[in-house]
C-alpha cells in the first residue's frame, strides 16, 4: 500500500461516528498523534467499541501511535 492510498473506512463504523467524537479525539491529539491507551479510554468513556474509535480519529485526521494490542 502508498503512503497515497486513502485507508479503506468502513462504513459498520463510519456510520457511527459523530462530529462530537471528532472534535474530543482532535482535542486529546498531540501534533495530530493520539495514544493508542488515550484512544480506548476515550472508547470506553463514552461507550462505543475501539473500531468506532478509530474510525473517528482517521476521519478526524488523527494518527494512533504506541498501539500494542493492534485495537485501531
Amino acid at each position: 500500500m502508498s503512503s497515497d492510498s486513502q485507508k479503506f473506512a468502513d462504513p459498520r463504523w463510519t456510520s457511527q461516528v459523530t462530529d462530537e467524537m471528532m472534535e474530543a479525539i482532535k482535542a486529546k491529539a498531540v501534533d495530530g498523534k493520539v495514544t493508542c491507551p488515550v484512544l480506548r479510554k476515550f472508547a470506553e468513556d463514552t461507550g462505543v467499541a475501539y473500531k468506532v474509535a478509530g474510525a473517528a480519529a482517521d476521519m478526524a485526521g488523527v494518527r494512533v501511535h504506541n498501539c500494542d494490542l493492534g485495537c485501531f
